[in-house]
């Protein structure tokens, strides 16, 4: 999972960002509505953490914005309002949960993988193929019933490998999932974190480099 956070509260910002990377969610930060319009412009993000009193653009119109152009995005709502009306309103714009202030971090993950499941409400929240099993939960992984410990990015590929259900996914499309904005595109980070991935899960590999696209998670061959 990839998300945006807009937050202009200097240290909940920072303490959410690193807060979600500890649950391999990779996090951008932005402090104000317009360069999360910018953001929200070139990449393609699962989840937007929204904090609706925001500088410059306000949070509503950044809202409205992802209803409009990106669909498949889910919006979190933050704010210090706590009346029933502010809810109300912040729904009406197309947010897709609403969160008030001050508020636990553990509900916050919840809550986000609650929306990453919301898309395919019949997919169980732990995934099972050829023999892998994740749980993005508890952030275990077993192959054939043993547990495989592996680095919060390993785990992040390899959950959005296996969400892709035997599609190919384009090393860029990783990068941009797995990674935040300041990932260098240019190293292998890529290639050894496949390579670790398959290390660990053991033969036969589930892990399959496709020439010229990317990489599939599918049975054994």
């Amino acid at each position: 999972m990839r998300a945006l956070i807009v937050e202009d509260e200097e240290y909940l910002g920072e303490a959410v960002q690193t807060g979600l990377r500890r649950e391999t969610i990779a996090a951008d930060l932005v402090r104000d509505g317009e360069t999360a319009l910018e953001y929200l412009a070139v990449n393609d993000y699962d989840v937007v953490i929204l904090d609706r009193d925001i500088p410059g653009v306000h949070g509503d119109d950044v809202c409205a914005w992802v209803t409009a152009n990106a669909p498949g995005c889910r919006v979190l709502m933050l704010t210090a309002a706590r009346t029933l009306d502010d809810k109300v309103s912040g729904f009406e714009l197309g947010a897709d949960d609403y969160l008030s202030k001050p508020f636990d971090f553990p509900e916050l993950v919840i809550r986000l993988r609650a929306l990453e499941r919301r898309p395919a409400a019949s997919r169980p929240p732990v995934i099972e193929a050829a023999g892998v099993s994740l749980d993005p939960f508890r952030r275990e992984v077993y192959r054939n019933g043993r547990l495989v410990r592996l680095s919060r990015k390993e785990f992040a590929v390899l959950d959005i490998l296996m969400r892709a259900e035997g599609g190919v996914v384009s090393s860029e499309n990783l990068l941009e999932k797995a990674w935040d904005a300041n990932a260098n595109p240019f190293t292998n980070t890529i290639r050894v974190t496949i390579s670790n991935l398959r290390k660990r899960l053991g033969e036969p590999w589930v892990i399959h480099t496709i020439p010229g696209a990317g990489y599939s998670f599918e049975a054994p061959r």
